[in-house]
C-alpha cells in the first residue's frame, strides 16, 4: 500500500539548512534528557502462514513460526527517544504480572530507566498480541484494564513524577495517553503546572477522554481522528484555511504554544504564534502505520528543543512517522537512516 507524505520540492522550498547543520542537530540529541509519562504496554507478535481451514470451525489455522515482543505505547516513544539518542526515563503504571517483568527487562535492556514504573496490584500490563501473516494483521487479542487508578496508586505515581522531575530537570516531559487510566485528570494537572513552574518543555499526545485537560502545553499533537472526536467535529475538508480554525479552537481551550496535527495520506500541519504551515506529501510504502505517532511525537519534542523551529519540527518528525511506517509492527527510528533522509531532502 502506498501512502503520500511530504514532496520533496516542498521541503527543499521551506529549508534553509546545510548538511553539516542537519547533522549538527542530531548530534545534540545526545545532550537531552527526556520524561516519557503515560500508558506503557507490551506489544506481542506471533508470525506464521495460513494454509488451512479448521476443520473444528470455520476459521484459519495459523502455522506460528516465530514469536517477538516489544516495548508499545508510552514504552514505544521512550524507545523512540533513547533510538535518537536522548537520555530517556519512563514513568508508568503497570501490574505485577509476568507481561510487566518482560516490558521491564525490554526496556532496561535498551538502556531505558525504569526506577520511575510503579507496578500496581490491582491492575495489568496493557498487552496487544497480533497474529500476522504474509505481514497482514490477522487478529488481535488485547489484555487490559481501561479503569483509572485507584487513589492509593495515583498518590504513589504522583508523588514518584513531581519529585523526579523536580531533581532530574528534564528538558522535556512527553505525555503519552492511550487512555489506559494512567494519565486520568488529576495526573494531567499536577505534572502540567509542575511542568511550566520548572520550565520544560512538555510534548502531548492526547487521546479522546481527557483530549482538553492539557492546559498550557508546549506542543499538542493529535491526529485527524482525535482533532474530530475532541472537538466533535466533521473536518471533512483538509485545507490550511480549515487547520487554521482547528488550532484556533484549540487554543482558545487549551492556552497551548504550537498545534502539530498528523493528517495521514495529507501530510501534517503546523501552527505557533507566528508560524502556520500545512505540508503535503511524498510516496512511501507503507507496511504498518502501527505506532507512527509515538515516533512524531518523540522527533518532534527533540527537535523543537534543540531549534525551537516549528517547520523543521514538523518536517522531520512527519519523515520519521512515514520511515517506521515502511516496517512492519512497532519499531522505533532508526536515527542514521532519519538523518540522511532528513539531509536528503531538507539541506540546500
Amino acid at each position: 500500500m502506498n501512502v503520500l507524505h511530504l514532496n520533496a520540492n516542498v521541503y527543499r522550498m521551506n529549508s534553509t539548512l546545510s548538511a553539516k547543520q542537519i547533522k549538527s542537530i542530531f548530534t545534540k540529541f545526545n545532550r537531552l534528557k527526556v520524561f516519557v509519562i503515560g500508558d506503557a504496554m507490551l506489544d506481542n507478535y506471533w508470525f506464521g502462514n495460513i494454509e488451512r481451514i479448521s476443520p473444528e470451525a470455520p476459521v484459519p489455522i495459523v502455522s506460528v513460526s516465530k514469536k517477538e515482543s516489544r516495548p508499545g505505547g508510552a514504552a514505544n516513544v521512550a524507545l523512540n527517544c533513547k533510538s535518537l539518542g536522548a537520555k530517556v526515563s519512563l514513568l508508568s503504571v503497570i501490574g505485577q504480572d509476568a507481561n510487566g517483568k518482560k516490558l521491564i527487562q525490554q526496556l532496561q535492556e535498551a538502556g531505558i530507566e525504569t526506577d520511575k514504573i510503579l507496578q500496581s496490584k490491582t491492575r495489568v500490563t496493557t498487552t496487544k498480541s497480533r497474529i500476522i501473516c504474509k505481514n497482514q494483521h490477522v487478529i488481535r487479542l488485547d489484555e487490559e484494564t481501561e479503569s483509572e487508578l485507584e487513589v492509593k496508586d495515583e498518590h504513589h505515581f504522583i508523588d514518584t513524577c513531581l519529585r523526579a522531575i523536580q531533581i532530574e530537570a528534564p528538558d522535556i516531559v512527553i505525555f503519552e495517553d492511550y487512555n489506559k487510566g494512567v494519565l486520568k485528570a488529576n495526573v494531567i494537572h499536577r505534572m502540567m503546572e509542575h511542568c511550566q513552574h520548572l520550565g520544560c518543555i512538555t510534548a502531548v499526545d492526547p487521546k479522546k477522554i481527557n483530549f482538553l485537560a492539557y492546559s498550557g502545553a508546549t506542543i499538542f499533537k493529535p491526529n485527524l481522528k482525535e482533532i474530530r472526536e475532541g472537538l466533535h467535529i466533521e473536518l471533512d475538508k483538509i485545507s490550511l484555511a480549515e487547520m487554521k480554525k482547528v488550532h484556533q479552537s484549540l487554543n482558545e481551550k487549551l492556552h497551548h504554544q504550537i498545534t502539530l496535527v498528523t493528517l495521514s495520506e495529507k501530510g501534517i500541519f503546523v501552527q505557533g504564534k507566528n508560524e502556520c504551515k500545512l505540508f503535503p506529501a511524498h510516496i512511501r510504502n507503507i507496511a504498518d502505520v502501527s505506532g507512527a505517532g509515538d515516533t512524531v511525537i518523540a522527533t518532534a519534542a527533540m527537535v523543537y528543543c534543540i531549534t525551537k523551529d516549528i517547520s523543521l519540527m514538523a518536517q522531520i518528525s512527519n519523515l520519521a512517522g512515514g520511515l517506521v511506517c515502511e516496517e512492519v509492527g512497532v519499531v522505533p527510528i532508526l536515527k542514521d537512516k532519519l538523518l540522511q533522509e532528513s539531509i536528503g531532502l531538507l539541506s540546500n
